[in-house]
């Protein structure tokens, strides 16, 4: 009987040695497919690097390329930028000016009735004292509104001839009095707005 047990327990034991083994064996081939696995992993994704290296890689033609137009895109946004500034600067410009000659075609149609006025204070009537008081103070009146409307009479008589301020319309010859290039006679006034000529005067010129 005892011999019996000693069989049985030896056979027990060889069992647990063989499911032991077994057991090892088991999780020597799970280590080795795991350790394949990430084995195989670790290649792949070399692999994918390298082909993502591959593909991000620009030659010098192709970087040259990117340059020139990034530069092109830098040129047309600094182009436009100077564009909208010079456009802005005109629009002040050209809104200044009209403030600064405002009421000029006003004044254009106060000209010929001061010519008027002036021309019958010229003339020499009878009787005519009365009148010619009247006209003196609408001459005077319409001066006034010119100046204050910075319109001034422009200077002639005896002034060096002046093409962008005096229209010639006669010469005479020089002499002592009158040297060459200067006025002689005014025919008609020229008025001048700021630094704009309303219209030149009319003048003689000694040549």
């Amino acid at each position: 009987m005892t011999v019996r047990r000693i069989e049985l327990a030896k056979e027990d034991e060889k069992a647990k040695s063989a499911s032991t083994e077994a057991k090892v064996e088991e999780e020597s081939k799970g280590a080795d497919k795991q350790a394949k696995a990430t084995a195989q992993d670790e290649k792949n994704n070399q692999k994918d690097s390298a082909k993502d290296s591959k593909q991000t890689t620009l030659g010098p033609a192709e970087i040259e390329k990117i340059t020139a137009e990034r530069d092109e895109l830098s040129d047309k946004y600094i182009r436009a930028q100077a564009e909208i500034v010079n456009m802005r600067r005109r629009n002040e410009k050209e809104q200044a000016s009209l403030l600064k000659y405002d009421g000029q075609k006003l004044a254009k149609a106060i000209l010929p009735a001061l010519d008027n006025l002036e021309r019958a204070l010229t003339v020499e009537a009878e009787h005519s004292e009365q009148l010619l008081k009247g006209v003196e103070m609408v001459q005077k009146d319409l001066l006034k509104a010119l100046k204050e409307n910075n319109i001034a009479e422009i200077e002639a008589d005896g002034q060096k001839f002046d093409p962008n301020l005096h229209q010639a319309v006669q010469t005479v010859p020089a002499d002592d009095d009158h040297p060459a290039d200067t006025v002689v006679k005014v025919f008609q006034k020229g008025y001048i707005l700021k630094d704009r000529v309303l219209r030149p005067a009319m003048v003689v010129v000694a040549q």
